[in-house]
């Protein structure tokens, strides 16, 4: 019968979390670009920023998909440092509302309306254009559904004589109010909150323990002070490998919560007693008393009460340090020294259990970005290339191009099959389109990389070749191509790295025109160059392969503008 009893803890554990995901990620797909938007723009100072991070967390129902998101947007250079700071320590009021939809439990049965959202969801389903209001109310359902039997699982915990004498003696080891009692639940708290990384499902263990009169509510308090902890790993583990403002916006998530529970803890029972008044709560009365069970019916709202009190004064205490709470950051986390090299690795792209794939579409933008910058940097390689004459750095130069050829390979594919497995969830039909439009990008953006590769490998033979050199005029007319290889790329980065309304595609479209004139210019006077025996038939034919492939890059650029713009690119 225990054994029994654990397991439908454990899975009225699970339908939790998979309730609060599945929600979190259909209002996310109903929220769609616009959320982005919200972040990116609502944040012109520390008091927007604080009702930004409040208002989406509130309404995504997961705190952990907003300091993510807002960790990417650091990532990315789109939010300051002392933004993100801001929209995290609003994202901390808004996920108090999951307590108070858990605390809803003990106002009411909130199983009553698990049956009907299921009903009402599946036919929502069904509906294609309605599908993810289908999914929503599954979400909600399923949240609904571990909830109760959570909450009934805990009530067989206290009747179930074995157990309840087990757990009974466990806490009561702990009963005494002293500092290392309160230490260890707020360590216990923190952990089990990393270990499952989602605070809803811990808060819901601990409101159930406290609820059903097995944990007092001292012990309760100390679990949600340490969630407060725990909550801050996710962002942290996310961030390794990120950049040094990303990594200084999730340390800077977990120092807000550090410093918030030092302070609590100071004032730890005054604090407590205003809460237990505000919600009319004894906490002297004994299971003896005869109020003890409308007494204990208050505690999930007591803990719901302390939870948003914490984090709402935490807030309005800290929100007046934020440019000091930057500076700590930037002190403890140090600017990495990184190899001109570049190693393989994805900067963005990362896993987690909150992972939505509004988010994931973001990362595997910002991806692309990088993936673009490092095409137009291997192009600038070959130009350098071009004119290098000593030998061991044109050897060393020419195994870096080599290094970014196979960078090139594997990143096209890595980002591929990441938009592969986004592609398995369930998107709406413009999240699709992005996907698609993506994949044409990363291999439109390869195919830039091939053609650099071939210029190097073209100018390699020629330099070990002892070919004759190019003489002044040749050189010139590469360069002068290459330059506008150069300015197509950047307009390409431009692109990817702002937004495409504030695009103007008619540069891109006269460079592609410039280009192709150019090369047919070149075309014709290469050979009236070899007629007039300027120089050999030898040295044409490199000194056209290379402008051929400047042109074919060109055309790769136009490609991947079309791909991001939606819109067919035409030139002459």
């Amino acid at each position: 019968m225990s054994l029994m009893i654990i397991f439908k803890l454990l899975g009225s554990l699970a339908l939790l979390m998979f309730g609060m995901k599945s929600m979190s990620e259909a209002l996310q797909k109903m929220a769609g670009p616009q959320l982005r938007h919200v972040l990116g723009s609502m944040t012109t100072n520390r008091f927007t920023g604080v009702l930004t991070g409040m208002f989406v967390t509130a309404a995504v129902q997961s705190s952990t998909a907003t300091t993510l998101m807002t960790v990417s947007f650091v990532n990315a250079g789109l939010l300051t440092l002392a933004q993100a700071i801001s929209v995290i320590m609003g994202a901390h009021i808004g996920t108090t509302v999951t307590a108070w939809i858990m605390s809803l439990t003990d106002v009411f049965n909130v199983q009553n309306l698990v049956y009907p959202a299921f009903f009402l969801g599946i036919i929502l389903i069904y509906m294609k254009s309605r599908r993810i209001v289908g999914d929503f109310l599954f979400g909600v359902a399923f949240l609904f559904l571990g909830l109760g039997t959570l909450k009934e699982t805990g009530f067989a915990l206290v009747d179930d004589p074995a157990m309840n004498a087990t757990i009974s003696e466990f806490f009561q080891h702990f009963n005494e109010t002293n500092f290392w009692n309160s230490f260890f639940f707020l360590f216990m708290g923190t952990i089990l909150t990393l270990c499952v990384q989602s605070s809803a499902a811990i808060m819901a263990i601990t409101m159930t323990l406290c609820s059903t009169g097995v944990l007092h509510i001292d012990q309760g308090i100390m679990l949600v002070l340490g969630e407060n902890i725990g909550t801050t790993i996710t962002a942290n583990i996310v961030a390794i490998g990120t950049t040094t403002q990303a990594r200084r916006a999730a340390f800077a998530h977990l120092s807000i919560n550090v410093i918030g529970v030092t302070w609590a803890l100071i004032l730890l029972q005054p604090f407590v007693n205003l809460v237990c008044s505000i919600v009319g709560y004894d906490r002297n009365i004994t299971p003896a008393d005869a109020d003890y069970a409308t007494n204990l019916a208050k505690v999930s709202v007591v803990l719901a009460t302390f939870h948003s009190m914490f984090n709402v004064t935490n807030t309005c205490v800290q929100i007046w340090f934020i440019p000091q709470i930057e500076k700590f950051v930037c002190r403890v986390i140090k600017p990495k020294v990184q190899d001109e090299e570049e190693d393989f690795r994805l900067h963005f792209i990362t896993s987690g259990i909150m992972k939505t794939p509004e988010l994931s579409v973001l990362e595997a933008h910002k991806e692309i970005g990088s993936f673009a910058q490092r095409m137009q940097r291997m192009f600038s390689m070959v130009r350098d290339l071009l004119t290098e004459k000593d030998e061991v750095k044109f050897n060393k130069l020419y195994s870096r191009i080599e290094k970014y050829e196979e960078i090139s390979d594997r990143m096209e594919l890595e980002i591929a099959n990441y938009l592969d497995q986004v592609g398995d969830a369930h998107l709406s039909d413009d999240t699709k389109a992005k996907i698609r439009a993506m994949l044409r990008e990363i291999s439109e953006l390869e195919s830039i990389g091939d053609a650099c590769y071939n210029m190097a490998r073209t100018i390699s033979h020629k330099y070990h070749g002892k070919q004759d050199h190019f003489n002044e005029a040749q050189y010139k007319r590469i360069q002068e191509m290459m330059g506008l290889g150069d300015q197509a790329l950047s307009q390409m980065n431009s692109l990817i790295g702002g937004r495409k309304e504030l695009f103007d595609i008619n540069q891109t479209v006269n460079i592609e025109n410039e280009i192709n004139n150019y090369r047919n210019q070149l075309k014709s006077q290469n050979i009236s160059d070899i007629n007039n025996h300027e120089y050999t038939y030898a040295v044409g034919t490199i000194y056209m392969d290379l402008v051929n492939e400047c042109e074919k890059l060109g055309d790769y650029v136009v490609n991947v503008v079309e791909a991001r713009m939606g819109a067919r690119v035409k030139s002459n």
